[in-house]
């Protein structure tokens, strides 16, 4: 019988940051759902930075006086073996890679269970007001939580696993060979036909077979029934994650609007 999921102590404030959205999230062990999650309406014509400024000034949760943060970032990922990082030399490689980060922050984190390191970055100028509005600050790509649940989740079964995940408007497609990646990859998708058109072609590239391996979909899916459908054309085994389900119906999986990166974040399986 599986144990009821217990929610993980994180005295700190969660920041969640992509191109276009910005939102707050806490522990909150007198509320019901355990978790206060408060999204903030990002307003056009400013800066995110600009907006991530007000958003600490006009939000409730952020004047609660943690003093400590951990932010969660959707910007590219460079992904490099452990072995093969170099610390003096990932900011470089990662300009290298990605076209238009000559003036972010690069930052990395560790990937024990995957021996893997992560390189991920920051604008300046967010980076300037997080740090001028908290003493004590954990970066961490957006994607890490998803990650490290479904890393998890991959040793289930028999078959090859390729998962998707839907967010923002884009769709990170990754699989796991035990403890490594064996792909991951992020793509622009706010249409199905193009998210459709990206996992297979990434199910193609990696050899998966049509019939016995799984196709895993989680997120904010783009006209979900339609595009299950047309993905059920060509694959047999075809299923998406039911958050509430995946953990337990865990009183957190109750709150409107929180993504599956912030579950898999704040929700554990003892």
């Amino acid at each position: 019988m599986d144990k009821e999921p217990t929610t993980t102590k994180k005295p700190r404030l969660t920041i969640r940051l992509s191109r276009k959205t910005i939102a707050f999230s806490a522990l909150d062990k007198e509320s019901e759902k355990q978790v206060r999650y408060e999204p903030y309406t990002v307003k056009s014509g400013m800066s995110l930075a600009a907006n991530l400024r007000e958003a600490l000034k006009e939000c409730e949760l952020p004047q609660n006086d943690f003093g400590k943060a951990q932010v969660m970032i959707d910007t590219p990922v460079l992904m490099v073996p452990t072995d093969e990082f170099g610390e003096d030399s990932i900011a470089t490689l990662y300009r290298h890679s990605f076209i238009g980060y000559d003036n972010d922050v690069v930052l990395h984190t560790v990937l024990p269970d995957l021996n893997a390191v992560a390189a991920f970055s920051i604008g300046k100028d967010l980076h300037i007001v997080i740090e001028d509005n908290f003493s004590d600050v954990r970066y961490l790509p957006l994607m890490l939580p998803v990650w490290n649940h479904l890393h998890v989740r991959s040793f289930t079964g028999t078959y090859r696993k390729l998962y998707a995940y839907f967010h923002n408007k884009q769709l990170d497609i990754f699989s796991f060979d035990k403890n490594r990646f064996k792909f991951t990859n992020s793509f622009e998708a706010s249409h199905a036909k193009d998210a459709i058109y990206f996992m297979l072609y990434v199910w193609k590239q990696m050899g998966l077979d049509t019939h016995k391996d799984e196709l895993h979909l989680v997120g904010e899916m783009p006209a979900k029934d339609d595009m299950l459908a047309d993905l059920r054309r060509y694959l047999q085994k075809v299923y998406i994650i039911n958050p509430s389900a995946e953990f337990n119906r865990a009183p957190i999986t109750q709150i409107k609007g929180l993504p599956f990166d912030l579950l898999s974040l704040y929700v554990k399986r003892n």
